[in-house]
């Protein structure tokens, strides 16, 4: 007995296997797919309807603020009773049942035969929050997971890596069937606008649980001998007493604020202030997403330590910088030149997504007892703020009118080129400045025997 369990311990420190790498990695494919289309196109959606600006605010808010409370419940649960893949599994199902709703009409409405603003923002709501629900119970057991999966440092990150980069793969496929949709069809009514992102949610939810179906048939639940460690739970004040996770936690919110503030905002930027075709609100974030994955993929075959994590990550918020700099000085009579700032805000997203994400790992270490409570934790973070963020952005869209100031190059100020521009780098910054003081003392170790993707 003895033997097997120091067997068992060596299997969990030894790299994970390329094809267990893949099928962990597209687990989070709905997920992926969905969030893409709420943060790049909800509030593009409810304002095209007729909904004000912050109304569509509270939308989105509403989802976020269900999000962030259930990812702390499904924590909870998970570090007590285990059960990755049911949690998962469920998630998944709310996932697909109600996100059509969100994007496919006013369903109360409907029932009480009226259309007004309140009814209409309270409908839409409520299926944003049903949602949210959903995919926060499938983040955090897809996320906690890895913990559980191995003990390998590097393997950790490489999956987290492998996670990132079926994420671009699902935003991809998220703009292509948008782009078909946008240039096939014709959007006059609201009932068009509602038909274009009725297509366009039928299709990702499909998409997406085609790979849920993958995940949950090659992929096997954590065995009881990690298992055994989570149920020996850790209580909450062992984190709260522990400076790392103050730090990792700041990290993580700011990456989340970088790429999703970004993603809400570059379809108005491109359409509203740049005054770009129509079919570049899908190209924009597909240039985004194709950089991210390659770079995604690059970073699966690095042997990380903690230095690398900090300088990987102080590299893409570095860039973000930069891209930040050129969105609030870049005129409509250069707009083309957003393409190229495309590239390298999708190097700076991967770099910061993928180390940013992999320090929780390196807090987590070999305490398998809280790692659902950290994912779940840091999450709810995640979620008051990026909704918080966008709320206050969108009331102000609705109060401050863009102005056309008489320079010589003629920028087109808004705000939603300040907020594009402002706080994804703002956010870099701070996390960059934090990510310098950390301590990431844990050993990785040797990285996969063979590249992940050939």
């Amino acid at each position: 007995m003895m033997g097997n369990d120091t067997e068992d311990d060596d299997s969990f420190s030894k790299p994970v296997g390329r094809r267990s790498v893949i099928y962990y990695g597209v687990g989070h494919m709905l997920n992926d797919i969905t969030s893409a289309c709420w943060f790049t196109y909800l509030l593009l959606f409810l304002t095209d309807i007729g909904l004000s600006p912050r109304d569509a605010a509270t939308v989105m808010l509403s989802g976020q603020v269900a999000d962030g409370f259930t990812t702390i419940f499904a924590g909870e649960l998970i570090d007590r009773f285990g059960h990755f893949k049911v949690w998962h599994g469920a998630g998944s199902i709310l996932v697909a049942v109600s996100f059509s709703s969100v994007f496919g009409g006013c369903i109360p409405c409907k029932i009480f035969a009226t259309s007004s603003s309140t009814l209409r923002t309270v409908g839409y709501a409520v299926f944003a929050a049903i949602f949210n629900v959903g995919w926060a119970a499938t983040q955090v057991s897809h996320m906690s997971m890895v913990n559980c999966i191995t003990l390998n440092s590097s393997s950790r990150v490489v999956l987290n890596s492998c996670r990132n980069a079926f994420t671009m793969v699902a935003n991809l496929t998220l703009y292509a069937v948008a782009l078909i949709v946008f240039a096939v069809t014709r959007a006059t009514t609201n009932a068009d606008v509602e038909n274009q992102y009725r297509w366009i949610a039928y299709s990702s939810i499909i998409f997406g649980c085609f790979f849920v179906g993958i995940f949950h048939l090659r992929t096997k639940e954590p065995r009881s001998k990690v298992q055994g460690n989570s149920r020996a739970r850790i209580a909450w004040a062992y984190w709260f007493k522990r400076v790392l996770y103050y730090e990792v936690a700041l990290v993580y919110v700011l990456t989340r604020l970088v790429t999703n503030v970004s993603q809400a905002y570059l379809a108005f930027y491109v359409i509203n202030d740049l005054r770009m075709a129509q079919s570049a609100k899908a190209l924009v974030p597909a240039i985004i997403y194709i950089c991210s994955f390659i770079v995604s993929v690059i970073l699966q075959e690095i042997a990380w330590t903690g230095r690398r994590l900090k300088a990987y990550y102080s590299a893409g918020g570095i860039i973000w910088i930069f891209c930040g700099a050129a969105i609030l000085l870049l005129p409509r009579s250069m707009s083309a030149f957003m393409y190229i700032i495309s590239i390298f805000i999708g190097i700076a997203n991967a770099l910061m997504t993928v180390t940013g994400v992999s320090m929780q790992s390196v807090l987590i270490g070999e305490n398998l007892g809280g790692c659902a409570f950290v994912c779940g934790s840091l999450s709810f973070l995640d979620k008051i703020a990026c909704g918080l963020a966008l709320y206050v952005l969108q009331s102000f869209q609705s109060s401050s009118p863009a102005v056309n100031l008489t320079s010589p190059i003629h920028v087109y100020t808004s705000v939603t080129r300040i907020g594009l521009g402002l706080i994804p780098p703002f956010c870099s910054l701070v996390g960059v400045a934090v990510t310098y003081t950390m301590k990431l003392h844990t050993p990785f170790s040797k990285p996969m025997m063979e590249p992940l993707l050939e």
